[in-house]
């Protein structure tokens, strides 16, 4: 391969690079704002899907403003339709089923005047498909909401890794990880603002590891970053703290 062309093709992959990181950014982005549209805190209409941060309360709304002249309010939860909540009008009765499936709802349902239910101090037990089914009055078609409570996310870690350390090496060898128990995630290295590689995760109880080199004298700011679509978790790299020296494994 001659010296142009070797050229060419590392100007042709800097460039990959760069879209592949942009275009990345780009859907979190449009994925992100999708749930802000969606409500992430107040769920409507039809087949919705909602990200939760674990302890945050979430409402269903009916959106009916007068639920006088139906006879039945009923939210169910789960494939089984296990009823949790129900307004009957005509008696003036409002009851709240939070001992069913084993108490997971236990003290965490209200409903307003709407008919609309909210869920407090969500657990991850609270994901699931949840139905409100009208009865009476004009015709209303069911409706589902999708919630999806994710546990709070933990602070990525970084070490030295003093495997690949040597004396006569003029780079630092360093490690992110971070052990979830939660769905949907990404553990990225940042130099600055701009991504320099990333490995993602759907499965729940994962361990996610991510290797970087820096020169020893390298003073740009890099960041370890686990993120899912509602929240991040940020380690700052310290490099005088690890790269200072090859013997042992500090941690951040």
């Amino acid at each position: 391969m001659t010296s142009n062309n070797l050229t060419q093709w590392k100007t042709m992959d800097f460039v990959y690079s760069i879209f592949t990181h942009t275009y990345r950014n780009m859907m979190f982005i449009l994925i992100f704002a999708g749930l802000l549209v969606d409500g992430v805190f107040g769920v409507t209409g039809e087949g919705k899907s909602v990200f939760v941060m674990e302890g945050d309360s979430v409402t269903l709304h009916t959106d009916l403003t007068n639920i006088q002249k139906y006879e039945r309010i009923l939210w169910t939860f789960g494939t089984d339709s296990t009823r949790i909540a129900q307004i009957i009008n005509a008696v003036n009765k409002v009851s709240l089923y939070d001992e069913v499936l084993d108490g997971r709802f236990r003290d965490s349902l209200h409903l307003d005047k709407t008919g609309s239910l909210t869920i407090t101090n969500t657990t991850t037990e609270h994901s699931g498909i949840y139905e409100l089914q009208i009865f009476g009055g004009n015709e209303v078609p069911p409706k589902k909401f999708s919630i999806i409570v994710s546990a709070r996310l933990p602070v990525p870690v970084i070490i030295s890794n003093s495997s690949h350390c040597s004396s006569s090496s003029s780079s630092c060898s360093l490690v992110c990880s971070s052990v979830v128990n939660v769905s949907h995630v990404t553990l990225s290295w940042y130099k600055g603002i701009s991504v320099l590689s990333s490995i993602s995760a759907s499965d729940l109880s994962i361990s996610l590891s991510l290797p970087l080199e820096v020169e020893y004298q390298d003073k740009n700011p890099y960041s370890c970053v686990l993120n899912n679509p509602i929240s991040n978790q940020t380690t700052h790299l310290d490099i005088n703290t690890l790269c200072h020296t090859c013997s042992g494994t500090a941690v951040l």
